[in-house]
């Protein structure tokens, strides 16, 4: 479908979420051929990792934790090759094995009344281990080292991709665009009017019977990807205190404290890995991470309503309702 003049747009359903493509042409039948080349990059990438089919590359390689090695798509391979650096960064706050946590015990809905006990936590997170992760460049291979272990890649999937399409429209000569993955997005070039593309930052506070999506602020950039990670989106209350579904891989319990966290980065990819484990940093260790990057920004909205940015962001937001 058509977006604003000179803007071809498409949404569709793809890794179990909403992504939104759009290609800056005039010609709009050469614009949605290029949209249908993203879409199929897209569901190609999903085929490697959803954990939704057996014969995926990721439940291939969980499969046979503790048995064997599993050869894998270059592509795969140099993905859990930078998720390893990034859980190295993070020391551990990012970690693609927390796939191992039983999510039975996690219902972050209104059923959920209290917590699991510390030490059935605890044995929950005894596989959750990125050292535990053997790779082999010569044989592009990935192996689990104990069995049970389980990768997953939610933290980085969403980014990845839309990367990955985003390199593709380029290489397919789209001179402007965006990728959004379910509000992990990435942009290039300029709107039809020569301007940056503007990108709303979601209010943590709008319900989805209010004001969903609705933004506290705005940044206006190209080349450049934003990525939002949110205790909003899915939480159990207990005991007055909102606990994100974020799990911190150290003890197993849900995170609580910052209500969002938004990365501002050269690369989706980058922009997704780093949103989740900034909240499980907490906002003091993950800002000071987070200076320390060259060319990334952050803003964070704790849960008392307070606005923590970056060194290198200056923000005039209204006050959060």
């Amino acid at each position: 479908m058509s977006g604003p003049t000179g803007i071809q747009q498409r949404v569709q359903r793809l890794m179990g979420n909403r992504f939104e493509v759009s290609v800056v042409s005039d010609n709009a039948d050469w614009a949605n051929a290029r949209i249908d080349d993203a879409i199929a990059e897209i569901s190609r990438i999903e085929r490697l990792l959803t954990t939704f089919d057996s014969q995926s590359q990721t439940n291939q390689i969980n499969a046979n934790a503790g048995i064997r090695p599993v050869r894998v798509d270059p592509g795969v391979f140099a993905l859990v090759q930078r998720s390893i650096r990034l859980s190295e960064l993070t020391q551990g706050a990012f970690d693609i094995t927390y796939g191992s946590i039983d999510k039975r015990l996690w219902n972050f809905d209104t059923t959920m009344t209290s917590l699991p006990d510390p030490k059935t936590a605890r044995r929950l997170v005894r596989l959750i281990n990125y050292q535990n992760v053997v790779l082999n460049a010569d044989a592009c291979s990935v192996f689990l080292k104990e069995k049970g272990m389980r990768i997953g890649f939610g933290g980085i999937g969403k980014g990845y991709a839309a990367e990955q399409a985003k390199r593709l429209l380029q290489s397919l000569g789209v001179k402007s665009g965006i990728v959004n993955a379910a509000g992990d997005l990435t942009t290039w070039g300029m709107q039809p009017n020569g301007q940056p593309w503007t990108i709303g930052i979601a209010d943590p506070n709008a319900t989805r019977q209010t004001a969903a999506g609705r933004a506290f602020s705005y940044v206006a950039i190209s080349n450049m990807a934003v990525a939002t990670s949110g205790s909003y989106e899915k939480f159990a209350l207990i005991d007055g205190r909102r606990y994100s579904h974020t799990i911190d891989p150290k003890t197993g319990y849900p995170v609580s404290g910052i209500k969002s966290v938004t990365i501002i980065a050269p690369n989706a990819e980058l922009a997704d890995a780093l949103a989740t484990p900034i909240m499980v940093m907490g906002t003091r260790v993950g800002l000071d991470l987070i200076d320390q990057m060259h060319q990334i920004a952050c803003i964070i909205i704790d849960d008392d309503d307070r606005l923590h940015t970056s060194a290198n962001v200056r923000l005039s937001a209204p006050a959060l309702a």
